[in-house]
C-alpha cells in the first residue's frame, strides 16, 4: 500500500488583533503569523476501506469524526473522486489546545499529502479553501512561512520568513477554550491595539528589534484571573533574556523571542523544570 509522510509545523502569532464579530459568528482578525520548527509528523497510508486516525494514545479528538477525516472527505469531494481507504497516523509533539495551531497544521499536512498523491494540479488556493472549511488557521498552515493574515485568517499576504529568530515556547499546564476566550474578548474593553501593519513591515525588513517591540495579542486583555500564570511565564521569559514575549493565539502558550540560539536554549532548559511543555524553535520557510 502507498505511504506518505509530511511534517506539520506549529505556528506562533507575533501580533494578533480582533477587529469585529461578523454576522456569521466568526471574527475579522488582523495578525502576523510565523511557522516554527516545533512540528508533528503526519503519515498517510492507503488501506482497503474506511478512515482510521491513529494518534498513538497521546491525543484524543474531541469528536468521533475527526478534523482529519472531515478534511479528507472535503478534499475528495472537491476533486470529484471517491475517497480511498486511508489510515492517518499522527506523531504529536505540538501541545494540544495550546494556541500553536497543532490540529490545524496536522490537517494542512494531510491536505498537502493528498494533493501530491491524488491531484498534483490542484492549486494552493484551492487547498486553502478546503482547509478553511475545517478551521480558520488551516489556510495559513497549508502555506507556512510568515504571513499577514486577515479575514478569519484566510486572507494571506506572504512575508519573508523571519531570519535568525530564536523562540522559546512555554505552555502552562492548562488549556484555554478558544470560543470562550473570543466571547470574553467581545466583552472586554481594549486597552491597546497591536501595530499589526508595523509588525508586518518589521518582518519584511527582517528587523528583529522592531518585531520584538511590536509583539502583542489582544486576547491577553481578556484573560480571566484563573489564567494569570500566562503573565508569570511572560515575566520569566523576559527575566531569562527574551527581547519580548507574547501569548500565541488563544493561548496559553507564551512565545519568547531571543537574541540568539544559546540564550534561547538556556532559557528553555531553565523553564522546563517548572513547565515540561517548553520548546526551543526557529522560524521556518513556507511549505510550498
Amino acid at each position: 500500500m502507498p505511504r506518505w509522510k509530511e511534517t506539520a509545523p506549529a505556528k506562533v502569532n507575533l501580533a494578533l488583533d480582533i477587529l469585529r464579530r461578523r454576522p456569521d459568528g466568526y471574527h475579522d482578525l488582523h495578525m502576523v503569523m510565523q511557522s516554527v520548527s516545533l512540528c508533528d509528523t503526519v503519515t498517510v497510508e492507503e488501506q482497503p476501506d474506511g478512515f482510521t486516525l491513529d494518534t498513538g494514545g497521546g491525543f484524543a479528538p474531541r469528536s468521533p469524526r475527526s478534523m482529519e477525516q472531515r478534511a479528507a472527505e472535503a478534499f475528495f469531494s472537491a476533486i470529484g473522486q471517491p475517497m480511498p481507504g486511508l489510515r492517518v497516523t499522527l506523531e504529536k509533539r505540538i501541545p494540544a489546545y495550546a494556541g500553536l495551531g497543532g490540529g490545524s497544521s496536522d490537517v494542512a499536512a494531510l491536505l498537502r499529502v493528498l494533493r501530491a498523491a491524488y491531484c498534483p494540479s490542484l492549486c494552493t488556493e484551492a487547498v486553502e479553501r478546503i482547509g478553511l472549511s475545517i478551521g480558520s488557521d488551516v489556510p495559513f498552515c497549508v502555506r507556512g512561512g510568515a504571513a499577514l493574515a486577515e479575514g478569519r485568517g484566510e486572507v494571506l499576504t506572504p512575508l519573508p520568513p523571519l531570519p535568525d529568530a530564536h523562540f522559546v515556547l512555554c505552555k502552562p499546564a492548562f488549556g484555554i477554550s478558544t470560543p470562550a476566550l473570543f466571547d470574553l474578548a467581545d466583552r472586554t474593553q481594549r486597552t491597546r491595539r497591536p501595530d499589526v501593519a508595523g509588525m508586518a513591515e518589521a518582518v519584511r525588513r527582517a528587523d528583529c528589534d522592531a518585531v520584538a517591540a511590536r509583539m502583542a495579542n489582544v486576547f491577553e486583555d481578556a484573560l480571566p484571573p484563573e489564567y494569570a500564570e500566562v503573565f508569570t511565564v511572560k515575566r520569566r521569559l523576559l527575566e531569562l533574556g527574551a527581547r519580548n514575549a507574547v501569548m500565541s493565539g488563544s493561548g496559553p502558550t507564551v512565545c519568547g523571542l531571543f537574541p540568539n540560539a544559546a540564550a534561547a536554549r538556556a532559557a528553555a532548559d531553565t523553564l522546563r523544570n517548572a513547565y515540561p511543555e517548553t520548546f526551543y524553535a526557529v522560524a521556518t520557510p513556507p511549505a510550498e
